[in-house]
C-alpha cells in the first residue's frame, strides 16, 4: 500500500535520471499529470503521455539529458502527509533564485512558484526541483 503516491512519482523520476533511462513509467493520477505538465512547462522534462493499459492507465514521462547528465539534478518533496507545508501569498520561496521551481497545490490548481506568485495565491508546496 502507497501512502504518497507523489513522493513515489518523485523517487521514480529520480531513480530513471541516474540510470539513464529514457522514459519512466508509473501508474496516473490527475495530480501526477499536472505536476508532469508544470515539469514539462519549465523544460525539465522532454514530454509525458498518459497510455492506456486496460486497467487504470500508465503515465509515462520522457526525461531529458544534458552531456549525458540528467537536467533534473534535485527533486525534493517538501509536504509529506505526515508534516504539511502550507504557505502564504507572501511567504512563496523561491528555489535556487529562480534557477529551480517550486511546485505548489493552490486553490487555482497545481502551479509553479512563479504563476502562484503573479496570480497572487499560497498554498501548500508539495516539492522542489532544480
Amino acid at each position: 500500500m502507497m501512502t504518497d503516491p507523489v513522493a513515489d512519482m518523485l523517487t521514480r523520476i529520480r531513480n530513471a535520471g541516474q540510470a539513464k533511462h529514457k522514459w519512466v513509467d508509473m501508474p496516473v493520477s490527475k495530480l501526477k499529470v499536472e505536476v508532469a505538465r508544470l515539469l514539462e512547462e519549465s523544460h525539465f522534462v522532454h514530454t509525458h503521455k498518459v497510455l492506456e493499459d486496460g486497467r487504470f492507465g500508465v503515465l509515462r514521462i520522457y526525461l531529458k539529458y544534458h552531456d549525458e547528465k540528467p537536467i533534473i539534478r534535485h527533486l525534493e518533496r517538501v509536504s509529506r502527509p505526515g508534516r504539511r507545508h502550507y504557505v502564504g501569498k507572501d511567504e512563496i520561496p523561491r528555489v535556487r533564485n529562480g534557477l529551480g521551481i517550486a511546485i505548489m497545490s493552490t486553490s487555482a490548481g497545481i502551479l509553479s512558484d512563479r504563476e502562484a506568485r503573479t496570480q497572487g495565491v499560497g498554498g501548500e508546496v508539495l516539492a522542489r526541483v532544480w
